[in-house]
């Protein structure tokens, strides 16, 4: 059985098994075969097959492998695996893409698949506009020819060494401070990779939650959600750590907190990692995504890097700082991108970046953001749209109350004044539209959000 709603503008997703089971999930992998030996006109595929600890990707596991037997590819297990060493993996030894079984940052009940396809030195992610809606179109009709020729099932076990080796030749290691770090994996697929450069990067690490546990015990693994990062929180503070990081549960995205347990966002993550690419490689294209991006302008103008702006969601991203050839991209919800590495998400090399600019710095981290804070974020908010008007309806109406603002289009309406700036758009994923404010000042942020709340709910938004 499939669900059509479980196609999504960036993956695959729905609830097992009342939107998605074992049945739905076989058409949907054959779909995906079918989809990339179309679109490369190639049919003995070599494809990567990465895998969460989610209850059910198991079973979802082994359908997988039999789907590519029956369609005649070659299938590479690369293990449990997070989804950045799948994307590193998929596109390190040159097969033709992949598919990785997940929900990304979804409660226990959720399971999927995220799909990338190898185009020389970088990755296609598909999603809404690149192929997502075909792999639909194929999986409802349901209609798919078993090869004449059976695949086969390999095994790659040296990826993630490969991953973080690669992230840690950026590291003189004699200048690395040993820090004392606390990390909250939230029993997802992080703690592989966090285990593995801490190996090769001496560090006092302290680990919660990190044992790989399909049924999330301690709590959902989404630290965009801040009340998830209190456990964190406590323990930076009981431990006197310099800080702490928090991925979500396929460990695409990394949130830090600093040594007084204050989250950092990530926009500002954005802006120290800029402002390090654009000290040794001046000039570069640096993507940001539409929400807030204030601070990061700041930066990436004043060392002479070109900024460039992007719809919000990881494909689009992806998408965005390939057209431009850019270097890196950061989202603000905590996904972060790399030239080097498929123009695809890499937690690790975060880290190293980060690493690397707090022993330079040698201030406490609250003091290095400090410097970052230019422009103060609301975060963002949501509402449901329960009167007559829909999302890009809510969007024209706001847009009309601020006319006299520099107006974009690009995803949702975003507003511009000298001091302020705000972003109005509709989710991609839920049936929500998200609000994002930021200003000169809290005092101004909190007036503008007020005024912007009150104008949505005018129109029928209920805050979510």
């Amino acid at each position: 059985m499939i669900n059509p709603k479980v196609f999504k503008a960036y993956d695959i997703r729905g609830i097992y098994p009342t939107e998605i089971d074992e049945s739905g999930y076989e058409i949907i992998i054959k779909a995906i075969i079918t989809f990339i030996k179309k679109k490369l006109k190639k049919e003995n595929l070599i494809l990567a097959i990465g895998r969460d600890m989610r209850l059910s990707t198991p079973k979802f596991f082994e359908i997988a492998k039999k789907v590519c037997i029956e369609l005649g590819i070659t299938g590479v297990d690369i293990g449990l695996t997070s989804t950045p060493t799948f994307y590193y993996g998929s596109l390190k030894y040159g097969y033709d893409g992949g598919f990785m079984i997940t929900a990304s940052h979804n409660p226990k009940d959720y399971n999927g698949v995220k799909i990338v396809i190898r185009d020389n030195n970088r990755l296609i992610k598909i999603g809404s506009g690149s192929g997502m809606e075909k792999i639909k179109i194929l999986a409802l009709a349901n209609k798919f020819q078993v090869s004449k020729t059976k695949g086969k099932i390999k095994s790659n076990n040296y990826v993630l060494e490969d991953e973080v080796k690669n992230a840690v030749s950026h590291l003189d290691l004699s200048k690395i401070k040993k820090f004392k770090i606390v990390t909250d994996t939230a029993n997802g697929m992080a703690i592989i990779y966090l285990n593995k450069f801490f190996e090769m990067v001496p560090a006092e690490v302290v680990r919660i939650n990190d044992k790989l546990d399909g049924t999330f015990p301690a709590h959902e693994g989404n630290p965009l959600k801040f009340e998830t990062l209190k456990w964190l929180q406590e323990k930076v503070l009981a431990e006197k750590a310099d800080f702490g990081i928090a991925p979500d549960a396929d460990g695409d995205r990394i949130f830090f907190v600093d040594e007084k347990a204050q989250i950092v966002r990530a926009t500002i993550i954005t802006s120290m990692l800029a402002k390090e690419i654009l000290k040794n490689s001046p000039g570069e294209k640096i993507v940001v995504d539409i929400r807030s991006l204030r601070n990061a302008s700041k930066v990436i103008k004043s060392l002479g890097g070109k900024m460039k702006l992007t719809k919000v969601g990881h494909a689009f991203i992806s998408q965005k700082l390939t057209e431009v050839n850019g270097f890196f991209a950061g989202e603000s919800s905590g996904h972060f991108f790399f030239k080097e590495t498929g123009y695809a998400e890499s937690s690790v090399l975060v880290l190293a970046y980060f690493m690397k600019i707090l022993s330079e710095e040698n201030r406490p981290l609250s003091e290095i953001v400090k410097d970052y804070y230019i422009s103060i974020e609301s975060g963002e908010f949501n509402f449901k749209l329960e009167g007559k008007l829909n999302g890009p309806e809510v969007q024209k109406k706001v847009a009309e109350y601020y006319q006299d603002g520099k107006h974009s289009w690009l995803d949702g309406i975003s507003v511009e004044y000298p001091n302020w700036r705000f972003n109005i758009r509709s989710s991609n994923t839920e049936p929500v539209i998200r609000l994002n404010v930021e200003s000169n000042s809290e005092s101004l942020t909190q007036k503008k959000l007020k005024e912007l709340t009150d104008k949505i709910i005018l129109l029928g938004g209920t805050p979510k």
